[in-house]
């Protein structure tokens, strides 16, 4: 039987998790295309599309991947900025990000478009699925491929859904916890409003996905590091396990991906220190697809390689001078005086003050040239080598591995950082447990590298190794994923507290103004307004 798929059934996939009321079309991101009514679906002179083989199905998957980015909102929710008084470079929807509140504007990567544009990939996924099976399963390596990065891709949208709109994975209270609608087959009855589950079923539906994924995913592709490849996947499956509180798991999965030779794929900073030392030249080879480093590179509609690039747009909140001296970047640190490869880039001016490393590019999408309109767009690596030697070194810390750890750490100081130094547990617990907590201070506002851990899982006291080494891995790591988005998942994940405060025209902190603290409900982003005004339950606030 041919497989004909029509463009109000893809429609129709994803509204329910989206919310939408039956006879509306919201934004069909698996197909590029806006609309506003669902009369408009009824008059497209051929509204089917056709999956009856493999390259069909094939080419459908290159949309089962999101259009907008989660990055931005996930970076702005987190400590990776501050505000700046007096700048007026903002919108209500960063103001509504960096207070964490609930976001009510709508744009190109607000949580509304974010909520939308995963579903619509994760409908795509399911779309492929069910063509796979009504051409007799996987009965060839093109449609096991197939299945194995549809599966991939369903995983991986919940698994940024859960982790931006739900509270983080935990044992102790994610059987309570609210989750996210995990979509699993394409559906007709729009008008449904499902129950949102919770975060553990979540998780376990996501792990599912992702084990039977792993099985049959392959790099057969024209440009593998587009779509999830094995190495990818094995990346995803290490973040996951992760996340999942799985530390074996997660160092398996570490292993498989960075092989037996991990050095040969980490990013080489001492090439970039040799290149044209632009922002243009040095964002586009961040994302070179040919590199090691790069394990899935993705596509988004995002303002972020503006927001963090050298210019005022949005500016009031930035990560400055400040945050970079005195809590990561530029931060006194466990390698000394020792100088980056390629280290960051300061701006400072009226109503500007900028430190930051050149990754994302700034992209533009003309839709009318001579008017100059169009789209903010960004290419960003969503998996890399980097990050997931950093994440088998957590993993190994929460093993109690630390050597093994420390090794890790090395590997990556000493390929970012110009120094021959080589840590030891020892040599960790001794710098780490010489400095101070963050917001120690009267006014609660100063910072230090530190901050004060407070996970479901259990680290230890302060002071001990683990916590130390802890506090290494977490610092690197947000050296590495500094302006990606992903500091904010360890924020959730350790329970660290952060602030909101005000920084004066001396580029120093005058004024809290919030605090997000250990079980604070702002942890899980609000859903949209569309999505709770359908009956979907809100977040508790």
């Amino acid at each position: 039987m041919r497989n004909m798929i029509s463009y109000k059934q893809l429609i129709a996939a994803f509204t329910v998790a989206c919310g939408f009321a039956a006879g509306t079309a919201p934004f069909a991101a698996a197909l590029a295309t806006l609309t506003s009514c669902d009369s408009y679906l009824d008059e497209l002179p051929d509204n089917r599309m056709e999956l009856t083989t493999e390259d069909k199905v094939n080419k459908l998957l290159v949309t089962a991947y999101p259009i907008s980015a989660p990055i931005l909102a996930a970076e702005f929710s987190s400590d990776n900025v501050d505000c700046y008084q007096g700048n007026p470079n903002t919108t209500r929807f960063v103001d509504q990000l960096y207070n964490w509140r609930d976001v009510t504007e709508s744009s190109n990567e607000s949580t509304e478009t974010v909520w939308e544009s995963t579903y619509a990939a994760i409908a795509t996924a399911n779309l492929a699925l069910q063509a796979i099976d009504e051409q007799g399963g996987p009965t060839t390596k093109k449609l096991q491929q197939a299945r194995g990065e549809a599966l991939l891709c369903r995983a991986y949208c919940h698994f940024v859904l859960a982790n931006l709109f739900c509270q983080a994975y935990n044992s102790q209270t994610s059987q309570n916890d609210l989750g996210i609608v995990y979509l699993e087959h394409t559906v007709d009855d729009i008008a449904a409003n499902p129950s949102r589950g919770n975060v553990a079923d979540v998780y376990a539906k996501i792990e599912r996905d992702l084990l039977e994924g792993l099985t049959l995913v392959g790099s057969d592709y024209s440009v593998p590091k587009y779509h999830f490849n094995q190495k990818a996947a094995y990346a995803f499956a290490c973040r996951f396990y992760l996340y999942y509180e799985q530390w074996e798991k997660a160092l398996q999965y570490a292993n498989l991906c960075l092989g037996s030779a991990p050095q040969a794929m980490l990013r080489d900073w001492r090439a970039m220190a040799d290149m044209t030392q632009t922002f243009a030249a040095l964002t586009q080879h961040y994302i070179d697809a040919s590199l090691n480093s790069n394990l899935l590179l993705l596509t988004g509609y995002s303002a972020i390689g503006i927001v963090f690039g050298p210019y005022n747009y949005w500016s009031r909140y930035a990560h400055g001078k400040y945050l970079a001296t005195h809590e990561d970047g530029e931060a006194a640190n466990i390698w000394g005086s020792a100088a980056y490869y390629q280290g960051m880039h300061t701006y400072a001016a009226t109503n500007l003050d900028k430190t930051v490393f050149f990754k994302l590019p700034y992209l533009f999408e003309y839709v009318d040239a001579v008017a100059g309109t169009g789209y903010y767009r960004t290419v960003y690596p969503a998996f890399t080598a980097d990050e997931c030697l950093l994440n088998r070194a957590e993993a190994l810390t929460l093993l109690g591995r630390y050597d093994e750890a420390a090794a890790d750490l090395t590997m990556w100081m000493q390929n970012i950082i110009q120094t021959d130094l080589t840590l030891t547990p020892a040599l960790i617990a001794d710098f780490y447990n010489g400095v101070g907590y963050s917001y120690s201070d009267e006014q609660g506002i100063s910072s230090t590298i530190k901050k004060h851990l407070n996970p479901k899982f259990n680290i230890g006291e302060e002071g001990d190794m683990k916590e130390a080494m802890l506090q290494c891995v977490l610092g690197f790591r947000r050296i590495e994923t500094l302006q990606t988005g992903l500091r904010w998942y360890d924020v959730k994940r350790y329970g660290i507290e952060i602030v909101r405060r005000e920084i004066n025209a001396a580029g120093e902190p005058a004024k809290l103004l919030d605090v997000l603290r250990i079980d604070d409900p702002r942890r899980a982003l609000q859903i949209p307004f569309n999505v709770r005004a359908a009956g979907v339950q809100a977040n508790p606030r």
